[in-house]
């Protein structure tokens, strides 16, 4: 809660002049009755007919000042909480995009999805209107009560009572309802993340005629979503009708005590209205209980889950004292690197040096290992022991932002925005990265051709995660994309594979042309035989290492890869 309390903090200032704004109208409010009292006594049984004229006008004052009190308040706590909503909301996904890459693995996008959403919004309402109508009840209940102590306190230990119990009541239906809301949450979420990757991943669904299996685990969270809506339904219709018949059964005894008062002459009749007027001010407030309590309660819940949020930490912190490298050359060294997830080791005393403008290509079995040494270069995560150097620096002595802004990177995973195709080249450097850097980066990635045959060329909108392109055009695009950032080092995972062997040649070729120091990781032989030196790994280890040709003479592990690749061709040429 301590986070939420620093955002009201920003606006104390506005709190105070909206519930100062609140108590003038209640105060206002309060006067309403006295008036009737005075009409009463003074006016219709004191034949006091020159006070009518100015009672009356007093009502009419106070309706203005109510409405002026009531406008300002609200008016106020809306544009505060909406303040509010957009920052929290701003910082948590700023905190959510801080957070390290192990963070990502073991969370739902869904569920990040409905604390960015759902959750704030229930957070900005608890500090907009429900918020207002709580400090409102509790300020109004107040004054009503010291104005009826001041007419009649005997009469006035009735409603005291009555409020007693309805906050007991509302106390304890709302611990009821903090384990409901939790719950709720919580399968919003698993709700949330379902639909999205159902949707995301429609093809696939459909490809395996899964249509039925996904619909049936949908509706078996939605049947439990609905089952604890439900559950929370009946909290209230147990609870509410209390709040209500409590409402309308005080009034009424108020007016039988009041009016054996009035018979004995313990009590004026104006008195009596006058107190009758605050009894139904009272009433309104004890109806709302049950329903400001449930919704306290949901965004009670939502907060703990948005806290949860920041209590995680970012396992890769940047340096107090970062080393900047001016210029960045760009050569890449790993020194004994032995990197491990859990119990599960994953390489193994890796040590190689890439010289700037030279290229690495690393290859071996799927799971060898190749992804994660991109990952400790990147600094996604740190190595268990031994060091990564880019220009002789630790990588950990390095800010984030010069590390990654100076390796261009196309993952395994292509993904590509819901955006123009310009844009997704460009990735927000619009202003920086001029169209002909654009247009040679496509050039050299051969996605020129297909993207200018396009209806609005490098303007045209692709659909989310590249939807109507073909897995070899948007590895393409992912390869502009990074070649268009002239990083000093660029890194190529796997990013040819949908690719047709000729297109792979012509990149390739246009690659060679670029001066930064290049890392090519791959399965297929074609993609790393040009490079400098070639790693071969094997369960986290390198058991080879050398040029295409060195490799092809030992006749080890890359040798029996080309054969596999390369089959009956190559047997053939080796018989020539």
């Amino acid at each position: 809660m301590r986070k939420i309390i620093t955002y009201i903090g920003h606006y104390w200032y506005a709190y105070v002049f909206a519930i100062f704004c609140m108590v003038a109208a209640i105060l206002l409010d309060m006067l309403y009755p006295m008036i009737t009292k005075s009409i009463v006594d003074d006016v219709i049984i004191g034949g006091n007919m020159q006070l009518l004229g100015f009672l009356l006008a007093m009502i009419v004052i106070i309706g203005v000042g109510r409405s002026v009190g009531g406008y300002l308040k609200e008016f106020i706590f809306d544009t505060v909480s909406a303040k509010i909503g957009a920052r929290l909301r701003k910082d948590l996904f700023t905190h959510i995009e801080g957070l390290s890459m192990e963070y990502f693995d073991d969370t739902n996008t869904g569920e990040l999805m409905a604390r960015v959403k759902d959750d704030v919004d229930l957070v900005w309402n608890a500090l907009g209107y429900v918020g207002m109508l709580m400090i409102e009840v509790v300020i109004h209940v107040s004054i009503v009560l010291y104005c009826m102590f001041a007419l009649n306190w005997k009469l006035a230990f009735l409603p005291l009572a009555a409020m007693a119990l309805m906050g007991f009541t509302a106390i304890f239906m709302e611990r009821r309802l903090d384990k409901v809301y939790e719950a709720i949450s919580e399968e919003n979420a698993t709700l949330t993340t379902i639909a999205e990757e159902n949707l995301a991943g429609v093809r696939t669904v459909k490809a395996f005629a899964r249509e039925k299996f996904e619909i049936k685990k949908f509706l078996s969270h939605n049947k439990r979503y609905y089952d604890l809506n439900m559950q929370q339904s009946r909290l209230l219709v147990r609870y509410y009708p209390l709040f209500q018949f409590t409402g309308k059964l005080l009034p009424v005894g108020m007016v039988i005590i009041g009016g054996t008062q009035v018979i004995d002459g313990a009590m004026s009749l104006g008195s009596l209205v006058a107190f009758s007027e605050y009894c139904r001010n009272i009433v309104w407030p004890m109806e709302m209980l049950g329903w400001l309590t449930n919704d306290l309660s949901s965004a009670i819940a939502s907060c703990k889950k948005i806290n949860k949020i920041y209590q995680q930490k970012p396992s890769i912190q940047e340096p107090e004292h970062p080393v900047l490298l001016e210029p960045v050359r760009g050569e890449v060294s790993f020194d004994h690197v032995s990197f491990a997830r859990g119990s599960q080791e994953i390489l193994k005393d890796i040590s190689f040096t890439l010289p700037e403008g030279k290229t690495l290509g690393i290859m071996g079995a799927t799971g060898a290992g190749k992804t994660s040494m991109v990952n400790l270069m990147m600094r996604f995560f740190d190595a268990s022991s031994g060091s990564v150097r880019l220009d002789g620096t630790d990588v950990k002595e390095l800010s984030l932002k010069q590390l990654r802004g100076s390796i261009g990177t196309v993952m395994q995973d292509v993904f590509l925005f819901s955006d123009t195709i310009s844009e997704n080249i460009k990735m927000g450097q619009r202003e920086t990265l001029g169209s002909p850097v654009m247009v040679h980066a496509a050039e050299i990635a051969q996605a020129k051709g297909f993207i200018e045959e396009m209806p609005e060329a490098y303007e045209t909108i692709i659909g989310e995660r590249g939807v109507g392109l073909s897995g070899g055009q948007k590895q393409r695009i992912s390869i502009a994309r990074a070649i268009a950032k002239q990083n000093p080092v660029l890194i190529l995972d796997d990013s040819t594979s949908a690719l047709d062997m000729e297109t792979e040649y012509e990149i390739q070729k246009s690659l060679d042309s670029l001066k930064a120091t290049k890392i090519i990781i791959a399965h297929r032989i074609s993609a790393v035989r040009r490079a400098d030196e070639i790693l071969f790994l094997e369960s986290g280890m390198i058991k080879e290492r050398g040029t295409h040709e060195a490799l092809m003479a030992q006749k080890g592990l890359y040798y029996e890869t080309y054969l596999a690749q390369y089959g009956d061709v190559a047997q053939t040429l080796q018989n020539l």
